[in-house]
This record gives C-alpha cells, structure tokens and sequence, in this order.
C-alpha cells in the first residue's frame, strides 16, 4: 500500500461514483468498511492519528543556554568578582538573580512547545466507523486509512475524508478563515482546484454543522491538512525579539569596557601607585564588579512584567516578556479585517426592490408590497432562528442578519411556520453561490424561494416585481438597473444578497436544483453591513501619524475587503487588491516588490501559506512585523511574524498558544495601545540604562585619583561601599525610571530601524561625559572638603589607627553619598531626552519620589547603623557636611535642563534655516 501522502491521485475521466470506487481499491478497503484485524495491523503500520512532534526535546540545552546568555555570563563574573573582594551575600544574590532569570527565560521558551499540542484539541475523542460491517464507535486516534466513518450534525471530523454518500455543511473557519459554512457532497467531484475546495472531501479538525454523510479516510495524523499545518509551525523558528538582541550587545559592550579598564588599571596602579600585584588585582576586581550593571537585568525584566500587567488592564495578554518592547519598534501590522477592524456581526443596512432603495430606519408598516415579497422570501428561505426572549440567535451570522431584515419588513420570521411550509431544501451551493427552498401554501400552490449571489440570481429570472408587487417583464433595461444598484451597495462595503420566487402548481416538488431555479422572479435585494468597531478610525489614524504601515490580509471577499479598508482610513479610494488567485502567481521575489512598490495593499481570500510568505517577505526587508490571526491557519504566520497577535474571543486554541499577544476584546485598537506601550517601555529601558550607567564614571575617577596620584591621595571610595551603591541604594530609583509616563509625541515619530541599538553614541556622552563627570567632580569635592578641613596634605597615612582614620571614613563617606545624591539628580535628569521636565510634569513620577525616599532610607542606615558602619566602612557625618549635600540633585539636573534646551534651540535654528 502507498502511503498516505500519496494514496489519492483524484482521476479526472471518472464520475464520482468511479472515483470513489478507485480510492477504494487504492486503499485496499470497501464500502462495508475494514475488519478490526487489518485496522489495528494499520494502526501499527501508520501511527495514532494524532498531532505530535518531529523532533526530540532539547529542553536541557535550552536550559544550559539561558545560563550562558552574554548578560548571564556577566553576572557569573560579578559573581565571582564579589566572592573575591569577600562580599559572600551580594554574590549569593547575584546567582540568585541569574537562576530565576533563566527559570523564567526556560518557561517561556517551553511556551513555544504548546502551539502544536494545542492543535490536537481540534481532534474529536470518538468518531463513528464500520468495522467488521457493522457500526462501532472508536477512539479517533484509532481511525486509519480506509476506515469508513459516520459523519452527522454537530460531530468534530477526525481525518481526512472523502464522501461516498449524502451531503453535509462542514464549518471550515479553522483552516480557510471564511465563516461562511460549505457543502460537501459525494456527488460533487471537482478536478484542478486546491485541496481545501474541493467538494467531495472533508477535513480533520472541522466541525459538521448540518446532513450527514458516509466517507473514506485517506490521511491521518501529520498526513492531514490539520496536521500539515501543524508541521509548518514547527519549521517556523522564533528569533530573539529586538530587544533580546539589544541587551547581548549591551551585555557584550560592558563587559568588553569593564575588562579593559581593569586590566588598564592593574599597571597603573602597579606602577604609579607602587601597589603589590596582589593589591592592583584585587582593586582591578573591585573595579570591574563596579562597572558591572546587576541591577540592569532584573530592572529590565521588572518594567516589561510592569508592562504585561498594564496591557492586560486594556485587553491585551502578552505571553512573552520581550514582545511587549518588540511591539515598540513594529513598523508593519498585517490585519485580518472580520472581528478585528468589524465588530463580526451582520446587521441589515438597506433594501432594494424596483420601488427604490430604502434603509432600515423606518417603521415596517411603510414597505412596499415589492418589499414585502423580499421580506418573505428571506424569512423561508432561512435556517436561522430569532431569539424568543430566553435563549439567543442561532445560526450562520448571515442568515440572522436576513431575518432580522424580514422581521423589520413586516414577515413572520418564526421557526415554527417556516418548518410548517417547507416541502424542499437545496443548501447553499459555494459554486452556484444559491440556496432555495420549495414551501407549501395552504396545500394548493407551491412557492420556489432562492436567495444567493446576485450575479447567480439575476441570469435565472425572467421577470422583476414592479413597485405594486406585480410581475413585470425582465428586460436590458431593468437588468442594468439592478446591477448598477449591486456594484453601488458593494462599493459601500456592503454585502449584497438577491431574492427571488416563483409560483408552482401543487403537487410533486422539482427534485433536481435546476428544475426549481429557473424562470424565477426577480424580488430585490437585500445589503449587510458588518461594521467597523468603535475607535478603530482612530487608531489607524495613530499608526499613520506614527510611521506604522498596515497591511489587510483577510480571507473574505476582495471589494468588501478594499471598502472596510477604505472606510477605516487604511487605504485611500485606490488600493491595490491582490486575490489568491494574483497571489499564486507571484514568486517570492516579486512578493516582495511589490510590498515595496505599493504602499496601499491587500491581500484577500487569502491562504495560510500566503500569510506565512507575507510575513517572511516583510521580515526579509527589515521590518519588524505584527500578525493578526484566529484561525488554525494562522498558526505559521503568527509563529513566523515578530509579534503574533491572537483573538481572544473568535480565535481557536491553536492561534492562541502560537501567538505571543492576546487581544481579549478582539480589537484593532488594542494593537496600536501595545504599540504605544511598547515604544514608552524602550525608551524607558534607554533611560534607566543611562541612569545606570553615569555611575560608571564617578566609580572609575575615584579609583584613577587614588592610581594617578601614586597613592599620595588615599582611596575615595572602598569597593564595599562601590557595591553597596550598585546593588542597594541604585536599584530602586531605576525601577522608578522604568515606570515613566510617556513623552509627549511618542506617537508622532517614526519607527526606530530594527537594527538601532539601545545604546547610541549620544546617550554615552551623555551619561558617560557629561552626567557622570559632573556627579565626579561634586563627589570629589565633597571627599577633598572633609579630608582638608580634618588636616589631611598629599601622603599623609589615613589606615586603622592613625589620626585621621575617622576623617577619612567621614571623607569616603562623603564620597558615598556624592554618588547618591548626584544620582538623584540624574534620575530626574533621565526622565526625558530631549523635552523639558516641566512639560511632563516634576513630579508626575510617584514611583520615582517613593523610590527616591527609599534609597535614602537605605543610605541613611548603610551610614549611621553601626553593623553597616562596620561592614562598609562608613562613618556618621554632622549636620553641616550634610546640608553642603542638598545642592548636588538640583546642579546636575539643572546642568542637564540647560543642555537639553540649548539642544532644542539650536534644533529651531536649524529648521528655521532651512
């Protein structure tokens, strides 16, 4: 036997009985089904049916890698940096801070795992077979190719199949997108089309949701379309977010500068201040676990948590930490549009009938007899029901919205007459786009009633209702009426739907579809309207005005597709409307032309490979991608983009786990909310970074005055007192910064590039050369202030038990605390880059002033608790020496406020000239 993959080539010379009979033989089965003695040698032969892995975990190295990620092995040097220097405590912390940033790193690298388990949630746990001739019910990983299944109302399908009797409508949504149910027939054999349209099979994973029908399975397992998918999803590898990215080389540069300068400062200090080699390694190894930045991880991860929970408020769940800053530098959003720009739900806009067009904002009474007969074909030709007070609609969208738009019409839309009446249904064909009922009336007349397509209706009538309800001749005239009115309705977004009927003599109803759709009478027609969301106009004017580029791919029809764009803002009257037809015929490098050529496109009835090759195409030119998706045909494209952006309300299970975002309220505008969180989080990851890192320099100009001088000038600050300022005093202002409000004009600037570093050039010279030399030479001030007014000259002994051992422990004290104090300064100074502080308020950071008086709290017992005077090496310090303190936030911020002005006016200057 062949295997599954290419079990089924589909004959085209057979009718569909001759090629189900040749499956049949292919499969070496029958129409009596298999013997359980050949299902269970195939279920050796094939496998469960059921979605599994291709691969092996490798959840060790994975685990391994997050203990030597760059800023990982930074923190193991500080570590032992800090064993060396004796500081057991602060080093235990470190590792602790290392062991939970790879357990939570681990956890989410396992939430990747679960979007393919999540797909066999789609597999049902029983379907019906015939084994040994007769009916058995058997677990669906059980089912094997060649069994013959039972398909009914309401049952999940668990393989693949292809139909050998009667017909079902089978809800496709999961794999096409489309929510309008189809019909799969055994006798409808299509030849030369894609698989998923093709109207004698049906698929895994899809739900019956009318008929019943008799089929063969032909593939299980990964061999299904399901688990085709499920395959792709798997090849699909996430790479490191921008910001992941950007803290290695983060992590690289600090510990490439830290090296470096500690071992530039083993010579100096060998050779100018005549230190043993022992000493200089050791005051080299307090240099650089100086210069090493504990803080910066845990702040990092702490804002984006901080981050996730305020999404969450706005309904949006972020699963993955980093793909909140990832959402800050999306410069693309690829929309579905139902449910996300819609709210997904039909409502009847207007009707039309040869009496004129009318809206649905008058009172029923009003209709005229040619809408009346509009109203009544809609409410028969329907297999929806109204709800009656307890318990709500039932039924395909579509048909709700027509028999609401029969109930305002003045029809009785009851369930219970129309079940009464009806002798006849042809469902809904997809190809001949019709569905038509045959009722009875009073037993002596019978009533055709078709509602469909109106390019299907309208060639099958010969007459139109005039205005007074009576028939009228068809002619040239009143079609081009009628179809100058259904492009009208189409270019307002509107869904379009013709009515028709006609008159039969009691009797025997017409049992063939085309006896009965014939000679019909045209009615009227009848527009929906799924309309846009509230807020949603607003927010695609924010992605304009923010550089943000959006793209609709949608499975739903091209010209509502480009009206909905265009009513929203997306689009201008002009788009470029790429079908899957124009799709298919584009190779990979004319893809991505023309993304690049046409500014305003959208991508409709689109297929899960086409939104995969969407977003590689985009990816591939740079950009960093947000994808829209509910459906299992998602699952590839929300893996592949930068950000996978789930429904949380519409969308399966399988998208869910696969994205990385979840829209609780299935909204656009929380997209553009994310986007605008995610851009405050990394600028407010650029500045805590700049607040951690002007403390480099004030640590590095205290240890070159002590290496520079020969040692004449004694140490200004003890390296235990540098890593209590690191680890204790530094960090809670840091998480302050990186709960800053917005800027103003956050929205208004375009994209950062997706290889811009985190760190620039600017912001260097800016903590490094201006911040941080101005908190050195205050801090050094205060140090030379007390060392000179205790008596000390240039060489004279400060060690335990000299004179002046308490004056210098007052004096690095002093220096101690010029750090703090001038980083409170620099916290302030952080808190914009380029606007003034005034303008986003002094004190509109309560974290920032609670964390402020917190680090005070905690220097003011490093200096006056006796077992931190100890350990540290502090000493207490009088009013006086503390009050010349006060000043130093107010210099350095202003220093900064000056700067930061004379920035935005030569920046005037500039524009002015030009």
């Amino acid at each position: 036997m062949r295997s599954q993959h290419d079990a089924w080539v589909r004959p085209p010379e057979l009718d569909p009985e001759e090629a189900a009979d040749a499956l049949l033989r292919d499969l070496r089965s029958s129409r009596g089904g298999l013997s359980g003695r050949e299902a269970g040698r195939r279920l050796v032969q094939y496998g469960p049916n059921e979605l599994r892995r291709r691969g092996k975990r490798r959840w060790p190295g994975e685990l391994v890698r997050q203990f030597t990620h760059p800023l990982a092995l930074l923190l193991w040097l500080a570590a032992a940096l800090l064993l060396m220097v004796g500081s057991q405590v602060v080093a235990g912390a470190v590792v602790l801070i290392i062991v939970l940033n790879a357990a939570f790193a681990f956890v989410q690298e396992l939430q990747a795992e679960r979007a393919v388990e999540a797909l066999a949630m789609y597999l049902p746990q029983r379907a019906t077979v015939v084994r040994d001739g007769a009916h058995r019910e058997v677990d669906a990983v059980e089912l094997v190719p060649g069994d013959i299944v039972l398909i009914e109302e309401g049952d999940r399908i668990a393989a693949d199949v292809r139909l050998l009797g009667g017909a079902i409508e089978v809800d496709m949504s999961a794999l096409t997108g489309e929510s309008v149910p189809v019909v799969r027939s055994a006798t409808m054999q299509d030849v030369r089309v894609p698989v998923l349209r093709a109207h004698d099979l049906a698929f895994s994973g899809t739900n019956c949701t009318g008929g019943e029908a008799r089929g063969v399975v032909f593939a299980t397992g990964m061999h299904t379309e399901l688990g085709r998918i499920a395959a792709l999803s798997e090849r699909v590898e996430q790479e490191p977010s921008p910001l992941e990215r950007q803290v290695r080389r983060v992590a690289w540069l600090i510990a490439a500068v830290s090296v470096l300068l500690a071992l530039a400062f083993i010579p100096v200090a060998m050779f100018g201040a005549h230190l043993s080699l022992t000493n200089a390694v050791l005051f080299a190894a307090g240099l650089l676990a100086g210069m090493v930045p504990e803080g910066l991880l845990p702040v990092i991860t702490l804002a984006l948590a901080v981050a996730v929970r305020a999404l969450a408020s706005r309904g949006a769940l972020v699963k993955r930490l980093s793909a909140v800053e990832t959402l800050g530098s999306t410069d693309v959003i690829c929309t579905d549009k139902t449910g996300t720009l819609t709210e997904n739900r039909m409502r009847p806009a207007a009707a039309w009938s040869a009496g004129g067009r009318a809206e649905f904002d008058w009172a029923s009474s009003g209709a005229s007899p040619a809408l009346r007969a509009v109203a009544r074909i809609a409410a028969a030709c329907n297999n929806a029901e109204l709800p009656d007070g307890e318990s709500e609609a039932a039924g395909d969208p579509t048909e709700i919205a027509l028999l609401l738009a029969a109930t305002r019409l003045g029809a009785d839309a009851g369930i219970a007459a129309r079940e009464a009446e009806r002798c006849r249904q042809f469902h809904f064909d997809p190809e001949l786009k019709l569905m038509t009922t045959i009722d009875g009336h009073d037993g002596d007349v019978l009533s055709v009633h078709t509602k469909g397509a109106p390019e299907s209706v309208l060639p099958r009538c010969t007459r139109i209702l005039g205005e007074d309800g009576e028939p009228v001749p068809l002619d040239d005239a009143w079609r081009e009426r009628v179809t100058a009115q259904v492009d009208t309705f189409a270019s307002e977004g509107l869904r379009v739907l013709a009515l028709a009927e006609r008159m039969l003599p009691a009797g025997q109803p017409p049992q063939r579809r085309d006896d009965a759709e014939r000679e019909l009478c045209f009615a009227g027609l009848i527009a929906l309207i799924d309309p846009p969301r509230e807020g949603v106009a607003e927010a695609v004017a924010r992605c304009r005005t923010a550089g943000i580029r959006i793209i609709v791919i949608t499975g739903d029809h091209p010209l509502t597709a480009a009206a909905v764009a265009r009513r929203v803002g997306i689009t201008g009257p002009d788009p470029t409307v790429v079908t899957a037809e124009d799709f298919e015929r584009l190779s990979e490098a004319e893809l991505g032309k023309l993304i690049r050529r046409e500014p305003e496109i959208i991508f409709a009835r689109a297929s899960p490979e086409a939104k995969l090759h969407i977003a590689e195409a985009l990816r591939g030119d740079g950009h960093v991608v947000a994808m829209t998706g509910d459906g299992v045909n998602d699952a590839p494209a929300l893996h592949s983009a930068d950000i996978g952006v789930a429904m949380g309300k519409s969308g399966t299970d399988v998208a869910r786990e696969a994205a990385t975002m979840i829209l609780t309220d299935d909204n656009f505008t929380s997209i553009v909310s994310a986007v605008q969180a995610g851009r405050r989080i990394y600028d407010n990851v650029r500045k805590f970074i700049s607040y951690i890192f002007s403390h480099a320099t004030p640590e590095i100009v205290a240890f070159l005055v002590f290496a520079l001088s020969g040692g004449a000038i004694p140490l200004p600050l003890t390296i235990l007192q540098l890593l209590a300022f690191d680890v204790g005093s530094e960090t809670l202002p840091a998480l302050a910064i990186s709960r800053e409000p917005a800027e103003p004009g956050l929205m208004d600037r375009p994209p950062r590039p997706r290889g811009e570093g985190v760190i620039r050039g600017s912001m260097l010279v800016r903590t490094w050369l201006f911040l941080g030399l101005l908190v050195s030479v205050l801090q050094m001030v205060g140090f030379f202030y007390v060392l000179v007014r205790s008596g000390w000259h240039p060489g004279a002994q400060v060690g335990p038990g000299q004179p002046l051992h308490h004056a210098y422990q007052q004096a690095t004290t002093m220096t101690f605390l010029g750090m703090v104090f001038g980083q409170i300064g620099t916290a302030f100074a952080v808190r914009t880059q380029h606007a003034s502080l005034r303008s986003i308020g002094v004190f509109s950071n309560r974290h920032l002033l609670a964390g402020i008086a917190a680090e005070l709290a905690l220097v003011g017992i490093f200096v006056y608790a006796p077992p931190f005077q100890a350990l540290l090496g502090t000493a207490a310090l009088p009013p006086g020496y503390l009050v010349l303190l006060l000043p130093y936030p107010f210099i350095v911020w202003g220093a900064d406020e000056l700067r930061r002005y004379l920035v935005r006016l030569g920046t005037r200057r500039a524009q002015l000239a030009t």
